[in-house]
């Protein structure tokens, strides 16, 4: 076994952060359609989130924004003319064109990407597979600069695989590690990965019907062959439909994991009590490990507030206190302790049973958007030659909190409304402060209008 440790990437918010409403079964965010947003607030109440996250000993860095608006999508729609003519245009013949392409969404990087350790890869090599993301436009717009962004980062070829997104079809349809989970002794050993999905299956199986399913099963497979997985360590299984139709767009609003824990809700698949049997069957079989598995039920936890709340969208991760189950801590929303059913299932999770110390941050921007403290992070296993073969630049540390502070400060708006996007002056102002930010990251080049 090699000693690996867990590193959370977050998503930096970027500056164009506002509330379009664009993510259809994302209760928060089509509910705050309209909304101001707060981009300086956003992002450092997100760089807040990574200090705390750091400070509990657990690795962080972070992955750049991406460029925004996009106007090479809106070219290729056939918009045409100056930048300025391009964005007036778009304001004027398709408002919800221009919102798409002004989406902040890469700034949550649960769905940057699916990964797989080395320690379960045939190859020994860290696998990574970009989201499509083809259930929304905005997001589907990520995948190509999502894979800049992690070939520049992680681009030693001894140490890892970055394969592009698959083929952005219904039938392939992607949301990355917001669907995925992987369950393992130590993180440096083989593991059992886990792949949830939506739809696909047997013919006859349970659909949701208001919402849709986002992930499909035949992506997961294909991402498991793609890592090289050994289909003896892979499990598949499916999202209840019903949760889905209560706002559970992706696997990390109903559940939450960490090598050999799981803490999920009662009606997060279609056979919860099934799905746990199996996993625990092959944690037993192939990892020669137990899995403690909490399952919090729909009595004691609703599964509305569960959505409202983001509780099961805590992180949960390894702390320095080993008093704790597990030395684990959870990483909740603030919103948690606003509704006592979300509160008491916290502190279900903090009794003698199940000691999970637990720490709160303040992430409102994110969560009125649609994504939690989860939803703004990637987590990649990498063993210590991995991580030294890594871009540094991207390490969390105090020195660089305090420059993307400064940074923030500078260049982000206090306040953003839906009609400030179609003035042309945001348009450099993003680029000057991306321009800046790869200068702290080093990472230079890493977007277009800069080799241009």
């Amino acid at each position: 076994m090699s000693i690996a440790h867990e590193y959370n990437f977050d998503g930096l918010i970027g500056p164009t952060h506002n509330y379009a409403g664009l993510s259809h079964g994302n209760i928060a965010s089509t509910s705050h359609k309209g909304a101001v947003s707060r981009p300086r607030e956003a992002a450092l109440q997100g760089l807040w989130k990574m200090q705390c996250v750091a400070g509990l000993g657990v690795r962080q860095a972070v992955l750049p924004p991406q460029e925004r608006p996009d106007l090479a999508a809106l070219r290729r729609m056939g918009f045409t003319g100056s930048d300025a003519q391009v964005i007036e245009r778009a304001a004027s013949e398709a408002p919800h064109l221009l919102a798409a392409v002004y989406s902040a969404s890469s700034m949550w990087a649960a769905n940057a990407a699916t990964v797989s350790p080395s320690a379960d890869t045939a190859d020994g090599r860290v696998h990574f597979t970009v989201a499509n993301l083809q259930s929304h436009l905005h997001r589907s717009l990520e995948a190509p600069a999502t894979e800049t962004a992690l070939r520049r980062i992680f681009r030693d070829p001894k140490h890892f695989m970055i394969h592009p997104a698959l083929p952005a079809t219904a039938a392939l349809s992607d949301e990355g590690a917001a669907n995925h989970m992987r369950f393992a002794a130590k993180h440096g050993k083989a593991g059992v990965e886990v792949f949830v999905y939506g739809r696909g299956g047997v013919a006859d199986a349970p659909m949701p019907r208001k919402f849709p399913a986002r992930q499909s099963l035949e992506a997961c497979r294909a991402i498991a062959r793609l890592h090289q997985l050994d289909p003896a360590r892979v499990l598949f299984v499916q999202q209840n439909p019903r949760a889905i139709d209560r706002g559970v767009f992706h696997n990390d609003v109903v559940a939450t994991n960490h090598e050999n824990v799981l803490i999920c809700h009662e009606d997060a698949y279609v056979d919860t009590a099934g799905f746990v049997a199996n996993l625990r069957r092959a944690m037993r079989k192939v990892c020669d490990d137990s899995l403690h598995a909490f399952v919090i039920t729909r009595k004691k936890l609703p599964l509305h507030v569960a959505v409202k709340t983001y509780l099961f969208n805590s992180q949960l991760v390894a702390v320095k206190n080993r008093s704790f189950f597990k030395g684990l801590g959870l990483v909740y929303p603030i919103e948690c302790s606003r509704f006592r059913a979300s509160f008491m299932g916290i502190m279900e999770l903090g009794n003698r049973q199940c000691p999970i110390g637990s720490v709160m941050v303040t992430v409102k921007e994110s969560m009125d958007n649609g994504g939690g403290p989860a939803c703004l992070r990637l987590r990649i296993v990498l063993t210590q030659a991995q991580a030294r073969a890594m871009h540094q630049g991207v390490l969390w540390s105090p020195a660089l909190n305090d420059q993307l502070v400064a940074w923030v400060n500078k260049h982000y708006r206090e306040e953003l409304r839906p009609d400030d996007l179609r003035d042309p002056k945001l348009i450099r102002e993003g680029r000057d402060a991306l321009d800046a930010l790869t200068g702290i990251l080093g990472l230079p080049g890493l977007y277009e209008f800069q080799q241009q």
